[in-house]
């Protein structure tokens, strides 16, 4: 389980291709300090780190997690957003994400604000229902509230911080991005499905 909160960023040094399997090799500031068997998310997407070397870890994705997921769109040299799992004992800043991706969407503007900057994207309309103004959502890994809420838009503001210590910023028009949304919602929808 995570947060939103992004840890710190991740260079893709290498890409390797086994099967339907692609192996990522990331180095971050903080590869050295992971173990192997630990689950942390990766732009959002929750994968098991498999091996740590000099800086550098390792961490697979299935046929399943591509097809799903933007990480098929990666490559050396791009950026990865890295946070580890919750600590029980720990705040909540953001949301409680669990780092399962239900869809991607697609970037349709940025835009400069004289200091911040706002993103409209654009997803699958059948998700409607889990995304409403003022809400929380994951974009990347990143925990976001959404506002100007469409039936398959919405639009979030990233403050300077977050513009510069995620790959948010890296981000242009028709971009793919990660998106979960809030598993709270994802419940309740369920239920109300259920009782009709």
């Amino acid at each position: 389980m995570f947060t939103g909160i992004i840890e710190c960023l991740g260079t893709i040094t290498q890409i390797e291709k086994k099967g339907s399997n692609v192996s990522f090799f990331i180095e971050s500031p903080i590869s050295n300090e992971l173990k192997v068997d630990q689950s942390v998310a990766h732009n959002g997407v929750c994968l098991t780190i498999e091996h740590i070397e000099n800086n550098i870890h390792k961490v697979t994705a299935i046929e399943e997690t591509l097809l799903k997921t933007s990480l098929g769109f990666l490559k050396p040299g791009d950026a990865v957003n890295i946070e580890r799992c919750l600590s029980m004992n720990g705040r909540i800043d953001g949301h409680i994400v669990q780092g399962h991706v239900d869809c991607t969407a697609t970037c349709l503007q940025k835009k400069a604000m004289d200091g911040s900057w706002e993103y409209v994207f654009q997803f699958s309309e059948k998700f409607a229902p889990l995304v409403i103004e003022k809400g929380s959502i994951c974009v990347n890994g990143i925990s976001l509230t959404c506002f100007n809420v469409t039936k398959n838009t919405f639009t979030v503001a990233i403050i300077p911080y977050t513009y510069e210590h995620t790959n948010i910023g890296h981000i242009q028009e028709n971009d793919s991005v990660n998106i979960e949304f809030d598993i709270i919602g994802k419940y309740l929808l369920r239920l109300q499905n259920l009782n009709k």
